[in-house]
């Protein structure tokens, strides 16, 4: 089975092209570099010199295009705090319980030369500092024409994101949700092309009755990729069957080659407050927050954890943009401790900012582990992004 991030349909592939926007926040500045005052015996070679760097990069100015865009640290939001006097996530429908500690979600700034001109002085700064980048506005944004897209998309992401929140959270505690699996697309390659198509319900593998997202996730887990299964659906309403192979996911991990649109019957209510981030990433906190709040024990123990990444219903945690900021962004908001996907690892290793301690998740079940065992003082087990 292949499902996109979020269980939805596929986005177009332009919009994985904006490399940090994963937050429609205001714009903010990145640090600036520090500077001296040169020895009096030596101004003549110094100036000299500044006057050589100054000439390149003023060259280098020149040729960047116009319309570019700046991104660095966003605020973050502690999902376990409020927002504005009110909680950022109430949970309605099960109890719930205090918890004491932070969660944060991270974002991105991204700001616009179209929409407010840069000064020189701010584009240097952000182009040589560890805690921004300067771009193109388009590879950020993408043409006018895909401009609406990405941005209906991205709140479209950040909608599903929190139902996927929910259900990883809640099926990593042990409660199943039952889910209707609609067929959204067949892909070109699966064995199923010409046998499922969209609209048809899964109910059944290999006779088995799957009524949720984890039992058909689980119930694929135990084949060996390559293997013929036979698929049990509704088609307008009649049931019947298909047999074929099998994909590999590229991790030998058996899937059927279809994207799935669940429908979920959440037990509980989770509404989440924020208004100003859009996207995927802000997933994998918002499902720590709830694991945190439905359980009695006090897994942070007055921690301050902040971190980023998307999660998929089956609480498997994806790769996002702009990690290098959001690292920044979290120093700078009191955090002691990140959670990276494991998939950003190539990003995260050697741009930690100094005072921030990173560790590397793939799953929902290695954050909840890695929240508890910051909580209890004791790090040692948990896996960063160099081992």
């Amino acid at each position: 089975m292949t499902v996109p991030p979020d269980n939805a349909p596929p986005a177009a592939t332009a919009a994985a092209t904006a490399p940090a926007h994963d937050a429609d926040v205001p714009a903010g500045e990145g640090p600036r570099p520090d500077h001296t005052e040169p020895p009096g015996d030596r101004r003549s070679l110094v100036l000299a010199v500044s006057g050589l760097g100054a000439s390149v990069m003023v060259a280098v100015l020149s040729i960047l295009p116009a319309a570019f865009a700046i991104g660095g640290p966003g605020p973050t939001f502690d999902t376990l705090g409020d927002n504005g006097g009110a909680p950022l996530v109430q949970i309605d429908g099960a109890p719930s319980y205090p918890a004491s500690g932070e969660l944060r979600v991270t974002t991105v700034t991204v700001a616009r030369g179209s929409s407010a001109p840069f000064t020189l002085g701010s584009v240097l700064r952000d182009w040589i500092s560890p805690a921004a980048y300067v771009l193109p506005e388009e590879d950020v944004f993408g043409t006018p024409d895909q401009e609406e897209q990405f941005e209906e998309q991205a709140q479209q992401d950040w909608i599903t994101s929190q139902e996927s929140a929910s259900v990883a959270a809640l099926e990593a505690l042990g409660t199943e949700v039952p889910a209707t699996l609609t067929v959204a697309l067949v892909g070109e390659t699966s064995n199923a092309d010409g046998l499922l198509e969209a609209g048809d319900v899964i109910i059944e593998v290999d006779g088995e009755a799957v009524a949720s997202f984890s039992a058909l996730t689980e119930a694929l887990a135990t084949r060996p990729p390559g293997d013929d299964v036979t698929i049990g659906y509704l088609r307008d309403g009649e049931r019947q069957e298909a047999t074929f192979a099998t994909l590999d996911d590229g991790s030998g991990t058996a899937i059927l080659g279809i994207w799935l649109d669940p429908a979920f019957e959440l037990p509980i209510e989770v509404t989440v407050d924020i208004d100003s981030v859009g996207g995927p990433s802000a997933g994998l906190m918002f499902s720590l927050a709830i694991m945190d709040m439905l359980t009695e024990i006090d897994e942070l123990d007055g921690a301050h954890v902040a971190g980023t990444g998307t999660i998929s219903a089956a609480g498997d945690v994806g790769a996002i943009g702009g990690i290098r900021m959001k690292m920044y962004g979290a120093l700078d908001d009191g955090a002691d401790y990140f959670l990276a996907p494991i998939d950003n690892c190539d990003e995260v290793v050697g741009n930690i900012p100094a005072g921030l301690d990173v560790f590397s998740v793939e799953t929902l079940d290695d954050a909840y582990e890695a929240i508890t065992a910051i909580g209890a003082g004791d790090t040692s087990a948990l896996t960063t992004c160099t081992g």
